[in-house]
């Protein structure tokens, strides 16, 4: 099961793993997260992901592209985004995050190359297909960054494939376009989903969630709708289960103070709606998760 951890304004924090490199690499199949669905959330990274087998749906700000083998998708930084199988379908792909900071070696490099792609608007996301030469390029890059992490003078590599990445991306990417102008929608949305992950463990209900975003109720239902697939308030449900999994995996808390603590009114429609999200009760998920990590 995954987590994320947030910062002040709820955007992700991510814990590099590459030395001292704000680079974030590894290998995953899609069945690690619950349900086959990784918590929607955004991040001032930039993120690379490559399917090797399989397939998942990608819903980036709320268009969703499905990825397959020999496919993956380039995440410009801010963006809401997660991947997600309705139909449980296995995936096993290699997701990297980079912070922008890797490829300004220079104010000129930065405000030539960088920030043009980075605050392009019209290009949230790039589908990338082994089928097209430069985007099988940018593909084969992931692997190559994916196989450096554990070589000598891994960080170097690494970024110096991100910057070869960046060039090809730059090159292929037309920076003169005026940009979209971007629905203050979104923005509206990441304050509401912001306040639920803030307050979650309070009272809440869907005029508070609606108020966070200085939107009537009926505009927040539309939003959540439209970006993420569900009701504000099945939102907040779902985020108060994944906290919960993290306190019946690592504390020895009761399922009734475990209940308390993520928001629920009550330890029996907790149990109720966990062994319907879940399939299992939280004591059967403690016991299996534990069990599992030994």
């Amino acid at each position: 099961m995954q987590s994320v951890d947030l910062k002040d304004d709820r955007s992700e924090i991510v814990h590099y793993n590459l030395d001292d490199e704000p680079v974030y690499i590894r290998r995953a199949m899609l069945s690690s997260y619950h349900n086959y669905e990784a918590p929607p959330h955004w991040h001032d990274d930039i993120e690379w992901i490559a399917v090797l087998q399989g397939e998942m749906n990608y819903n980036i700000n709320g268009e969703i592209i499905t990825l397959k083998q020999n496919e993956g998708v380039f995440v410009n930084a801010g963006q809401l985004h997660y991947g997600f199988s309705p139909s449980k379908n296995e995936c096993d792909f290699i997701c990297i995050l980079i912070h922008p900071m890797l490829l300004c070696v220079s104010p000129a490099v930065e405000q030539t190359y960088v920030m043009p792609l980075l605050e392009n608007r019209s290009m949230p996301y790039l589908k990338l297909s082994a089928d097209v030469p430069w985007q099988g390029e940018l593909l084969a890059g992931v692997l190559d960054m994916y196989r450096a992490k554990e070589a000598p003078a891994a960080p170097l590599t690494v970024s110096s494939l991100f910057l070869k990445m960046w060039s090809v991306l730059f090159r292929h990417s037309d920076t003169s376009a005026s940009p979209k102008s971007q629905s203050g929608d979104f923005t509206i949305l990441k304050n509401m989903i912001g306040f639920i992950q803030k307050c979650y463990r309070e009272k809440i209900t869907l005029n508070d969630i609606a108020l966070s975003g200085a939107v009537g109720q009926s505009k927040c239902c539309k939003l959540f709708d439209r970006y993420l697939g569900v009701t504000p308030n099945e939102y907040l449900t779902q985020y108060r289960l994944r906290q919960s999994t993290w306190y019946l995996k690592n504390t020895d808390m009761t399922v009734t103070e475990i209940a308390q603590s993520v928001g629920f009114s009550g330890s029996s429609y907790f149990a109720e709606t966990f062994r319907k999200w879940c399939d299992r009760s939280p004591s059967e998920y403690r016991r299996t998760e534990r069990q599992g990590a030994e």
